[in-house]
């Protein structure tokens, strides 16, 4: 008699179960990692534009009066094109639309950038927004 070597079916179908149960763990995990990975972008574009509002803050100490509502990402020295803005917010993830900048008082402003604003296809999903203000406080919300 001729002796079989090999794998039975039961002892192949417990290792694809197990692959199965390892990859349906693995996936949900990577999805984080990588949303976060996009997220480092926007992160880096927050820091930038506040770095730039601190120096546009320096720059106009003495002209304050209230009217800072209406400054733009051009007076903060980022690029604009058309009258929209443009080519020094856009990124691989996020579009300059998905930026907003607000002075609320002298000194005092938030920066947000949401993903659904982005009209890029790869966007992260989570978390919805992320804000950034004047005093290096981050706030997502989910």
């Amino acid at each position: 008699m001729k002796n079989r070597t090999g794998f039975t079916l039961i002892e192949l179908m417990i290792v694809i179960f197990i692959v199965g149960i390892l990859a349906a763990i693995a996936i949900p995990i990577m999805r984080g990692r990588i949303d976060s990975a996009k997220w480092s972008e926007g992160r880096d574009a927050l820091g930038t534009i506040r770095s730039a509002a601190r120096a546009f803050c320096a720059e106009k100490d003495s002209d304050w009066n209230g009217v800072w509502a209406n400054v733009t990402f051009a007076d903060l020295g980022f690029n604009v094109v058309n009258g929209a803005d443009g080519d020094d917010l856009d990124g691989k993830y996020f579009t300059s639309e998905a930026y907003n900048f607000a002075f609320t008082a002298y000194n005092m402003y938030t920066i947000t950038i949401t993903a659904a604003s982005s009209l890029r296809a790869e966007r992260p999903s989570t978390p919805s927004s992320m804000s950034l203000d004047q005093n290096g406080t981050w706030t997502e919300v989910p």
